[in-house]
Formats: C-alpha cells, structure tokens, sequence
C-alpha cells in the first residue's frame, strides 16, 4: 500500500484545484510558484508555509485560509478576497494588492512583510500584537 503524502501529490494548478474540489483543504507547505490560479476558490484552506512566489492570484477567493509563513512575494493579488485570513509571518513583499479586501485578517505586525506604502489602517487588518 502507497502512504503517499496528498500534498506531495498537489504540483499543478490543476491538481490544486481537484484537490479542492474533492474535500481536501490542508495544503501546508505546498509550492506552487509562479503558478496561474487567477479565480481559485481556496476559501478556508490551510495554506501555511506555501510558496506562491510570483503566481497569479488575482480574484482568488482565500477567505478564511491560514496563510502563515507563506511566501506571496511579488505575487498578483489584485481584487482577491483574503478577509478573515492568517497572515503571520506572512511574506507579500512586492505583492500586486491593488483592490485586495483584507477586512479582519490577522497579521503580526513584527514578522508580517507587506509592500512598501502598503497602508495597513486602510485595509482593516488586524494586529495580534
């Protein structure tokens, strides 16, 4: 019998998104960089530790994911909904935010990278220090 890890198996998009679809939400450390997941639906998905360095996320839905310690440097953000995410230690240096809606996300204000200007008060997040 194969104890083939899920999130091993996780290496496409497409493979995300079936994933998804199928019930599976914990999708700790995946590595997905410069992917094209424009319009994904991950709402309340583990997400810690992946790295989606440089991949499209423009209209994700990410409501309620746990995005601690993933790496969303230089990633396109724009118009994606991340209200009510983790965003510990979060990295979204250079990050695209434009229209992004961060209502009631929490983000540790000594670990949590944004992109320069990026004004925290305007996007409602929440400090857990």
């Amino acid at each position: 019998m194969s104890s083939v890890n899920p999130i091993e198996a996780v290496q496409t998009a497409s493979e995300l998104i079936s994933a998804y679809r199928i019930g599976q939400r914990n999708f700790t450390n995946l590595s997905l960089p410069a992917a094209d997941l424009s319009g994904i639906d991950l709402k309340g998905a583990d997400l810690s530790y992946a790295d989606f360095s440089g991949a499209n996320l423009s209209q994700a839905n990410l409501r309620g994911a746990d995005l601690s310690y993933a790496r969303l440097c230089d990633a396109d953000l724009t118009g994606a909904d991340l209200r009510g995410t983790m965003l510990i230690a979060t990295d979204l240096r250079e990050a695209k935010l434009t229209h992004a809606q961060f209502q009631e996300a929490d983000y540790d204000p000594d670990e949590t990278h944004f992109p320069a200007g990026f004004d925290l008060a305007a996007a409602h997040l929440r400090a857990i220090r």
